[in-house]
């Protein structure tokens, strides 16, 4: 016969619930992720602008009569020109809570907010790794055909450059997060991003110098370049730039995590 104790104890208190925690909130931002239009409408985007401008640019090297290079060039090149489709994709997934206050309800079914951006960062970057492989995989079947012999396949080192653009954008994702969770708002965050990855080393190295030169070649989209390339010319070996990168996605992360667990959403 049961006890009192044993009656009183409501029989749900004795079961064990499974899911939830970490894997629970990556699930539910992977769902969310495809669950609109934003992705789809980025990647596909960002995959027809790859395979242009790797076109162009191996059109652009045969009619310049440049020396061999590798194939694989020809999809890096494109990429600083198109790695916005996944920074957007990143953003997004941030800055659309925000904007539509969804970002409470997620904060409410994840309470430990940490979680909530390290999920989000997972995801984002998971999904920036997978597309930033096929860009390099597509970059390299379109630019083959207009290079016409002014440019070399191995396939180890094409191996290696379409992952490290894959490494690339997935860090860049990871930043992209880390400065949306910090700014909530998509025109701030967009803006900090395009001048950090992209104008900023445009004008350091229009302007020459040392110094500025110096500073350059500490920015993740230059660091990344050197990490995708790989170039005999690079002021540290590729390991050093797969640090530089690596140290930018965490500074973005902190400085996200430090706001979302200081303000309320």
């Amino acid at each position: 016969m049961p006890s009192v104790v044993d009656a009183a104890v409501p029989e749900h208190r004795h079961e064990h619930h499974s899911g939830g925690g970490f894997t629970g909130a990556v699930a539910a931002e992977w769902t969310k992720m495809w669950s609109v239009r934003s992705p789809y409408v980025c990647l596909s985007a960002g995959a027809v602008a790859a395979g242009i401008f790797a076109f162009y640019y191996g059109s652009i090297a045969r009619i310049n009569d440049k020396p061999l290079q590798p194939v694989g060039n020809a999809p890096v090149t494109s990429l600083l020109l198109v790695q916005f489709a996944v920074v957007v994709l990143a953003m997004v997934t941030v800055t659309s809570e925000y904007a539509t206050s969804s970002v409470r309800a997620s904060l409410l079914w994840v309470p430990v907010r940490r979680r909530v951006q390290l999920a989000k960062s997972l995801v984002s970057a998971a999904v920036a790794f997978i597309a930033g492989t096929l860009f390099g995989v597509l970059g390299i079947a379109v630019a083959w055909v207009p290079f016409r012999g002014h440019a070399t396949f191995e396939m180890s080192e094409a191996l290696s450059q379409v992952l490290a653009m894959g490494f690339y954008c997935a860090l860049i994702a990871v930043l992209t997060v880390g400065v949306a969770f910090a700014l909530r708002a998509s025109a701030g965050a967009l803006a900090v991003l395009f001048t950090l990855i992209s104008a900023l080393p445009s004008v350091l190295t229009g302007l020459g110098g040392d110094v500025l030169l110096t500073i350059n070649d500490c920015l993740p989209q230059t660091a990344g370049t050197y990490v995708m390339q790989g170039a005999d010319d690079a002021p540290y070996p590729r390991v050093a730039a797969m640090a530089i990168l690596l140290s930018w996605a965490v500074v973005g992360h902190l400085a996200g995590r430090l706001v979302l667990q200081r303000r309320d959403a």
